[in-house]
């Protein structure tokens, strides 16, 4: 008989809340979906996120089967995280809510959605490139010249 690693809810939504949600899940899967990343490069990558989360996020994605951790035997020793099977699975998951999250943005009129870094958009590794930029939300003036 199969032995169960994580007492998980039985509903799937709430399932799979518990092992996708909070604030940084889907993004730390986000960059390590097409290649394995250091700590070092995922900690440059997602501004805001202490070393201290980062890591304890990682372990929880690699409980739950989303992320496999590598360590190479090199000196200083490396290790890199990547995507599981399962973690790609969720690349439609991921595209859905930056599609819906990008709508909502230009609904709301918040942000210039051209900014929004989503998985069709070309990656940069630069977090400046990757940060939203904020739109004011004072009405728009008209470009049609006026006349005097």
């Amino acid at each position: 008989m199969a032995r169960i690693k994580k007492q998980l809810p039985l509903s799937s939504v709430e399932r799979t809340l518990q092992v996708i949600g909070g604030r940084w899940k889907m993004l730390i899967l986000w960059y390590v979906l097409d290649t394995p990343r250091r700590l070092s490069q995922l900690t440059r990558l997602i501004p805001g996120i202490t070393q201290k989360v980062l890591v304890d996020q990682l372990r929880s994605l690699e409980a739950d089967g989303l992320v496999t951790r590598t360590v190479y035997a090199s000196v200083p020793a490396r290790v890199e995280y990547a995507a599981t099977t399962n973690g790609i699975s969720l690349r439609p998951v991921i595209e859905a809510l930056c599609a819906w999250g990008r709508e909502h943005a230009v609904d709301m009129e918040a942000v210039d959605p051209s900014a929004i870094p989503c998985p069709e958009h070309h990656r940069q590794d630069e977090p400046g490139e990757r940060t939203p930029k904020r739109v004011s939300n004072a009405p728009k003036e008209s470009s049609t010249p006026s006349s005097q």
